[in-house]
């Protein structure tokens, strides 16, 4: 028997995502998508490209009680940040798991979204309850989680290409620079002025400086790993490219390196994940499109005595709705690569 999913927010592109990947999975069916603004209209009819899998199926508008209504077994939250909390408690119920997309319950020490989100949270007891859905750190956390907090898409991608080094020790925790570049929709489906096509084409611009919000959560990832307090210089940039992301990071050594050593121990750490390729060349966002893998390197530079770690990923696929996916599969008992394509699409 299917496992019952529901879509809140599913209009937007982390939806319409999830919506891809959902119907290639042998085990879950959407029985309900929700999207306020697009309630009444037919997916298709926004998505094209979903016209195949989902020809019946109309967005719903969200209201309480829509969860028991159609008796779901796992909700994916896609909503703006600061929105899922105000709902998670009640969808919270039973066996039931609920999966957020969004930041509200990334960050384990409340104190911090006033600061980097403007808001106090409304639920922190949730915080401690929620599992950070990155499986790679976390998987076995996950198998028992009823309540997973996705990944921001930049974070994903500097964890994946620091955790190994700083979890051996190779590299400082401090003086640590994370220069990452995504695509545009990472902005999201709602037309704003900084993504309308003459402002990105053509055009590669530095955002969020200092300040952007997933600086804390990169932060309390590698500390994690690291047994000790990292610090981040974290930059984010728009490239005018539609999907991925490409995360150029740099650290201290703490030891003398090769750029062999440092790859040896990447490879030693992903050795056994489905979805991390080490890489002897530099990684591209084009050979993960579409695709939930990702694809790492490092090297040593004797001159300056800076490591240099890269990574690239789909900022929708593992950076968003199929890391989602790949941690529901996980708190579903299922095989964690079921339904999500480890080859990317080219040309």
């Amino acid at each position: 028997m299917a496992t019952r999913v529901g879509i809140v927010g599913a209009s937007g592109f982390t939806g319409a995502e999830l919506l891809r990947l959902i119907a290639g999975h042998p085990d879950l069916e959407v029985v309900v998508a929700t999207g306020d603004t697009q309630a009444g209209n037919a997916v298709a009819a926004l998505y094209p490209s979903l016209a195949g899998a989902y020809p019946g199926l109309t967005f719903a508008a969200y209201g309480p009680g829509l969860a028991d209504a159609h008796d779901l077994d796992l909700v994916f939250c896609g909503l703006p940040h600061g929105t899922s909390q105000e709902i998670v408690p009640g969808l919270l119920d039973g066996n039931r798991i609920v999966v957020d997309l969004g930041a509200d319950f990334r960050l384990k020490d409340a104190g911090l979204y006033p600061t980097w989100y403007g808001v106090e949270h409304t639920v922190p007891e949730l915080l401690e309850e929620s599992v950070y859905g990155l499986p790679e750190l976390f998987r076995e956390e996950l198998r028992t989680a009823k309540l997973i907090a996705t990944p921001g898409c930049y974070v994903t991608t500097a964890t994946l290409a620091l955790a190994p080094l700083l979890r051996a020790g190779l590299v400082e925790p401090t003086g640590i620079v994370v220069d990452a570049a995504s695509g545009v929709s990472g902005a999201g489906r709602a037309p704003k002025p900084g993504n309308a096509f003459n402002t990105v084409d053509e055009n590669f611009v530095a955002y969020g400086m200092l300040s952007h919000r997933h600086t804390p959560e990169i932060e309390q990832n590698l500390t994690h790993v690291a047994g000790d307090d990292v610090q981040v210089l974290f930059t984010p940039h728009l490239a005018p490219m539609n999907r991925g992301i490409l995360a150029t990071c740099y650290a201290r050594p703490t030891q003398a390196v090769t750029t062999e050593s440092l790859r040896e121990a990447l490879r030693a750490a992903y050795a056994d994940e489905p979805f991390v390729v080490v890489l002897d060349e530099p990684p591209s966002t084009k050979a993960t499109l579409g695709s939930q893998s990702v694809h790492v390197t490092a090297y040593a530079d004797e001159r300056t005595g800076w490591v240099v770690a890269l990574a690239a990923l789909d900022n929708l696929t593992k950076g968003a709705s199929g890391g989602a996916l790949q941690s529901a599969n996980l708190a579903l008992g299922l095989p964690e690569a079921t339904g999500l394509p480890i080859a990317g699409l080219y040309p």
